[in-house]
């Protein structure tokens, strides 16, 4: 899990600035595998930056010629820099044995598609491919079964739980390499390249006892039928005329009434429908939910009336399936379906007769500041 600012309206900021941190739930399951531990398990979080020569961070701001019009932050931030843990381009010296990292995109905005990729001792990638990622983990706990990939795409706010196993790499160099473009999936800037090196170069201190178990004690599957409600949130986006940012929305704006109110302990679907060009990272606080399918529509269409489907549902891919997910990647033009047990306090009443309030936005800190985030409530 992780955690990070919140404040309304700055939170791209206080988070650029390095409020963010992250931290492990064990359970006696997890106890009970023998995962790597201890110094073999490392945490990985990436975040992109632009460095002012003398280091310091700079946060851009839009281009506005009119004096009578305040200069406003950029749409989405990405910068030309990635650290991991806070450092700039890092490597890890490690053990030519089994790894397991707790990898975060903590960034505003950036997707990554992350290869691993042979590589030089500077760091020039070979064209050869590395060991392969072992996904054993989401954002919330345990997938069913281990997933082996030789890339993964990982969105800002989510969590991978990944194993790499460097035992016949001894002596070998590799980086951890992206492609992703900005905005994802189809802007035209992919750099950085470049996130991590790893330099299997450390002495073996002792045999390896780790292990990859074939079967994980994931969470049970919720059962769709079992939904006493589906609930359509559309992902919106208005351009200004004045080139400021994207005002984005989810359905309506912040301020608007509750609309979306589950009961406590009923099990609902929600369907995110992506009318915009760009893919959006979508984070329902405090339930784990998981992701049913996606569905292509016609965006014409749609603008005029009826949601028209121009294609099957499409089941995730493997590392998304019957996972524990409280982030899910929206694409453009498709409706994501996922579904959740609102197992929460109901809102017991505070000041002034509110309730306690629980919220939904897109992780793009950017839009979710200029207002792509609504309340939620719990009911009895």
């Amino acid at each position: 899990m992780w955690y990070h600012d919140h404040a309304l309206g700055i939170t791209r900021l206080n988070q650029y600035s390095g409020l963010q941190g992250l931290y492990f739930i064990r359970d006696d399951d997890e106890n009970d595998l023998k995962l790597p531990k201890g110094s073999y398990e490392v945490p990985l979080m990436i975040h992109d930056r632009l460095l002012n020569p003398d280091g310091s961070l700079e946060y851009p701001v839009s281009d506005n010629s009119d004096p009578e019009v305040p200069a406003f932050w950029v749409p989405e931030f990405f910068g030309d820099t990635v650290l991991v843990n806070g450092k700039v381009w890092p490597n890890l010296e490690v053990e030519p044995r089994k790894y397991r990292f707790r990898m975060l995109n903590a960034s505003n905005a950036r997707f990554y598609h992350l290869t691993l990729d042979g590589a030089s001792l500077d760091g020039d990638r070979l064209g050869t491919a590395g060991p392969e990622f072992i996904q054993i983990g989401s954002d919330g706990g345990f997938l069913p079964a281990p997933v082996r990939s030789r890339e993964l795409t990982i969105a800002p706010a989510e969590r991978f739980d990944v194993i790499i196993d460097f035992s016949d790499a001894e002596g070998k160099f590799f980086v951890l390499s992206n492609d992703a473009k900005a905005p994802f999936p189809d802007g035209d800037d992919i750099v950085p390249g470049e996130v991590m090196l790893f330099k299997v170069t450390k002495r073996l201190r002792g045999r390896d006892t780790s292990s990859v178990p074939s079967r994980l004690p994931a969470t049970a599957a919720l059962d769709p039928s079992s939904a006493s409600k589906v609930r359509d949130l559309v992902l919106i986006e208005n351009a200004s005329a004045l080139d400021n940012p994207i005002e984005g929305l989810i359905s309506s704006h912040w301020t608007d009434p509750v609309s979306e109110s589950p009961r406590g302990g009923a099990t609902e679907i929600w369907r995110i429908i992506n009318t915009t060009g760009d893919a959006h990272p979508i984070h329902v606080h405090l339930v784990q939910f998981q992701i049913l399918d996606r569905q292509p529509f016609d965006l014409d269409q749609y603008a005029a009336g009826p949601l028209v489907f121009t294609g099957p549902r499409v089941v995730p891919p493997r590392n998304e399936r019957h996972a524990p997910k409280d982030m899910v990647q929206a694409f453009p033009a498709e409706a994501t379906r996922i579904i959740a047990k609102f197992d929460l306090p109901t809102g017991t009443r505070i000041n002034r007769g509110e309730r306690f309030r629980y919220v939904l936005h897109c992780h793009i800190l950017e839009h979710e500041d200029n207002d792509m985030m609504r309340p939620y409530d719990v009911v009895g």
